[in-house]
């Protein structure tokens, strides 16, 4: 039976990659087309755009990975199925249990590859993505907010303007009420590098607030010893998708300090968790689906049904995602609802089939 599950781990493998490899054109044509209103605004052209879609693909894969597995599995299996090789393997004593097993096999491996695309090399790449449209757009590397980033670092609450790639900072504003003596200590640095593993503010007014008065001085330069790390900087101003789960978990961490609503994050970063499950849990949805019809049944109609699984998935998704931000539903549950209810229901179907 060895020979066997290969066979079939290798169909569901190779109808994912044709599906992957069949929709990886589509999506950078959805990607290059919401790019054509930037073209020819400052630097950003032709050649720009097509290397901010080229480095956005990663991430976009990674998401439609299962509804690909999906379709892949369908279209793998079924030309098994129109060529007769299933019902002979049936008739030879091959249980649907063994071509679950099988194709699961082969799930795993695809569930490998979509973790490695989704944890080193998508967040890498849409991370340079970001960067390069910015840069060609406005002409620098920055991220700018009405009100810059806040945070609580040490007792001190910290306004930051501009962040440049995470290792240079610009405009930053720190207020500390010291309670031992009633003071205020309000500091403004013109900017902050990040040098050999620490912070070095730069160009610092500081002022001091107590029952006396107010003493002002001018410094130079000085260490800051602050947690706020390139890394996590990084993670501020990225999508929560495209982050990898421990920049996720790293985030979600700090906003919990800061008494912040990390509510994205976590829904984030239980769908990545999750993930290889689902990529699993669309294999078992696959094979009664096939199993169940005819093997006349075209690759067309099984791409269909497969489409459609696919939205109904999403929409579900969703929901429960929607219903953990507006409900305070948690995030665990919102993100392990719909595959377990997937999963469930092709269970049953694989029952009746056994």
């Amino acid at each position: 039976m060895r020979i066997l599950d290969r066979y079939l781990a290798w169909a569901v493998m190779s109808g994912t990659l044709l599906t992957l490899g069949g929709l990886l054109p589509l999506m950078g044509v959805f990607i290059l087309s919401d790019e054509i209103d930037a073209i020819g605004v400052e630097r950003y052209g032709l050649a720009e755009a097509l290397l901010f879609m080229l480095l956005s693909l990663p991430r976009y894969l990674y998401q439609i990975f299962p509804i690909a597995t999906l379709i892949g599995a369908l279209i793998g299996l079924g030309a098994l199925a129109s060529r007769s090789e299933l019902v002979a393997m049936r008739a030879a004593g091959l249980s649907v249990a063994q071509i679950v097993r099988a194709g699961l096999i082969g799930g795993l491996l695809l569930a490998l590859l979509a973790v490695i695309l989704g944890e080193l090399v998508a967040p890498i790449a849409e991370q340079r993505a970001v960067e390069l449209r910015r840069q060609a757009l406005s002409g620098e590397v920055a991220q700018r907010t009405p009100y810059g980033f806040w945070a609580i670092d040490d007792g001190s609450y910290v306004n930051i303007r501009e962040i440049r790639s995470g290792t240079s900072l610009r405009d930053i504003s720190m207020y500390r009420l010291d309670t031992a003596n009633g003071s205020l200590v309000a500091s403004h640095a013109e900017g902050a590098r990040y040098r050999d593993g620490r912070w070095v503010l730069e160009g610092i007014a500081r002022s001091r607030v107590d029952a006396t008065g107010v003493k002002v001085e001018q410094i130079e330069q000085a260490e800051w010893g602050s947690m706020l790390d390139p890394g996590l900087l990084r993670i501020v101003v990225a999508d929560p998708h495209a982050l990898p789960v421990w920049g996720l978990y790293k985030y979600i961490r700090f906003m919990s300090i800061n008494k912040q609503d990390a509510g994205p994050y976590e829904v984030a970063f239980w769908g990545k968790v999750l993930h290889p499950v689902l990529t699993l849990s669309m294999i078992l949805i696959a094979i009664p689906l096939l199993l169940g019809s005819s093997r006349s049944t075209g690759m067309g109609r099984r791409m269909l049904v497969g489409v459609l699984v696919g939205i109904l998935y999403y929409m579900v998704s969703r929901t429960f995602a929607y219903l953990a931000l507006l409900f305070g539903m948690s995030p665990f549950l919102a993100a392990v609802a719909p595959p377990a209810l997937f999963i469930g229901a092709a269970l049953l179907l694989l029952r009746r089939l056994g």
